[in-house]
């Protein structure tokens, strides 16, 4: 590690901040590519919207995590399509074609479950498994993939893909943040008890993952990677999680689904947001732990402060 040279991009990010932390608290040398100047560690600045990629920020760089990326816009896809084009595809493989001409080592990036496509009902996906992602994002981080797959069978330089399913952990972002200030506020209705499975994993426990992909001697034929915490959520079970670590009773009642099923017919918006509720969204990260990873977190191991 002392003799390596990291640039991470995305280090602002939720994941992108702890992977920083990480990489600092064990004396790596690191390089930050960025909007804005870290305080204490040389970036090279770039917004990825409009400035192009300085080439010096590539040089002598052993591995580039690239956690840059467009996740989490509400607008309508269509309005956004371009900016998810341009994040999450092109300023990615010409990251990428940059470092191949630079003599980076290796490559690591961080997609999405969602590249996968969605999972069969009643089955826990695995890398093998690949059907049409739902949404932009997916696409995007699916095409991503695809061409970084190609330009490092093209180039040499070692491609690890990273997918991780629903992250947690302190200043989660999205979905999950707004159903933890529901439960915590007390508008959050108590979920039905149905055997739905949904995959997530801690964020700290995402770093080590991204760390030892990123050491580790893998086929060059086995470049994707699921990152989840082994434990397979109903979400009764994470909305029970949530009222626990806000310190709120567990509710003995719950809204019947037929109730939520009725509301995803009134409106298609409201259909999607059920879905993706209560629904299936479980993976297997067997081929990250046959590497050595062991989640060290669970939902259930949470407080107040884990978010």
């Amino acid at each position: 590690m002392k003799n390596k040279t990291y640039l991470i991009t995305g280090s602002s990010g939720f994941i992108g901040t702890r992977l920083l932390d990480y990489l600092i608290s064990i004396n790596c040398n690191i390089k930050l590519l960025a909007r804005e100047h870290h305080p204490s560690i040389e970036t090279f600045i770039c917004d990825f919207r409009k400035d192009k990629i300085p080439p010096l920020a590539l040089k002598s760089i052993h591995t580039v995590f690239h956690l840059a990326g467009i996740a989490h816009d509400l607008r309508n896809q269509k309005q956004v399509e371009e900016l998810y084009n341009s994040i999450n595809i092109d300023a990615t493989i010409n990251l990428a074609k940059i470092a191949a001409k630079n003599g980076v080592k290796k490559f690591v990036f961080i997609s999405s479950v969602k590249a996968g496509g969605i999972s069969s009902i009643g089955k826990c996906g695995n890398e093998s498994d690949q059907s049409s992602p739902s949404d932009i994002y997916g696409k995007t981080k699916r095409e991503a993939e695809l061409q970084l797959i190609r330009l490092g069978r093209e180039t040499g330089m070692r491609i690890s893909i990273i997918r991780p399913a629903l992250v947690y952990g302190p200043e989660v972002k999205g979905n999950l943040r707004l159903m933890f200030l529901g439960v915590q506020k007390g508008w959050f209705p108590p979920l039905p008890k149905i055997e739905n499975k949904k995959s997530m994993i801690h964020v700290d426990d995402l770093v080590n993952a991204i760390f030892l992909v990123a050491n580790a001697n893998h086929s060059d034929h086995e470049v994707i990677f699921i990152a989840t915490d082994g434990v397979k959520y109903t979400a009764r079970q994470i909305y029970e999680c949530m009222c626990i670590i806000t310190h709120k009773p567990i509710p003995k009642w719950a809204i019947p689904k037929a109730i939520f099923n009725i509301l995803s017919f009134i409106s298609p918006s409201i259909g999607y947001k059920v879905g993706k509720l209560l629904g299936d969204e479980c993976y297997s990260s067997n081929k990250l732990e046959s590497l050595g990873f062991k989640a060290q977190k669970t939902l259930k191991d949470m407080n107040e402060t884990s978010f």
